[in-house]
């Protein structure tokens, strides 16, 4: 974690909403821990990380190369909307990512020969969510928005 973060108020640790995607993302992140440290964190503190405050986000300076933690974090909320879209449609979903060390870059899931969500991504530096709220809605968002295309396009979607 940066030293910036780390000076300022963390987000509040309530419990979180009823979600499909934050309890994917929650297994997702849970599934890289191979030691088993994070087995007595609960679900909101593992994912607290995905919650900046208006002050945390702005106190994050956009120079320089994004932090690896915040790269991973990153890769993991699109894994997760990944597996959801396979457990909601049964077509098997690879997410991909091009990030450039100045903090932008895309992120695309793929289906079969389908490109099921393209995602254009800016100031990676400053990644995260207001509240759990707040990311349990753009999970899902993107999520609806894959299953729709694959749904769209059921053809391109199972093909290998």
């Amino acid at each position: 974690m940066s030293a910036v973060l780390a000076e300022t108020v963390a987000p509040p640790r309530s419990a979180l909403p009823r979600s499909d995607f934050l309890v994917q993302l929650a297994q997702v992140v849970r599934a890289d821990d191979t030691w088993g440290a994070w087995d007595e964190l609960s679900d909101a503190d593992l994912l607290a990380g995905y919650v900046l405050t208006a002050e945390q986000r702005r106190a994050i300076p956009v120079t320089g190369e994004p932090e690896p933690e915040l790269v991973w974090r990153l890769e993991q909320f699109y894994a997760a909307v990944g597996v959801l879209v396979a457990r909601r449609t049964g077509c098997t979903t690879a997410p991909m990512s091009r990030i450039h060390w100045e903090g932008f870059g895309r992120v695309v899931l793929i289906a079969g020969r389908l490109v099921v969500l393209s995602h254009h991504l800016r100031d990676v530096h400053r990644f995260g969510f207001p509240t759990f709220a707040a990311l349990a809605d753009e999970g899902e968002r993107l999520a609806g928005e894959a299953a729709a295309m694959i749904e769209a396009h059921a053809d391109l979607a199972g093909a290998d």
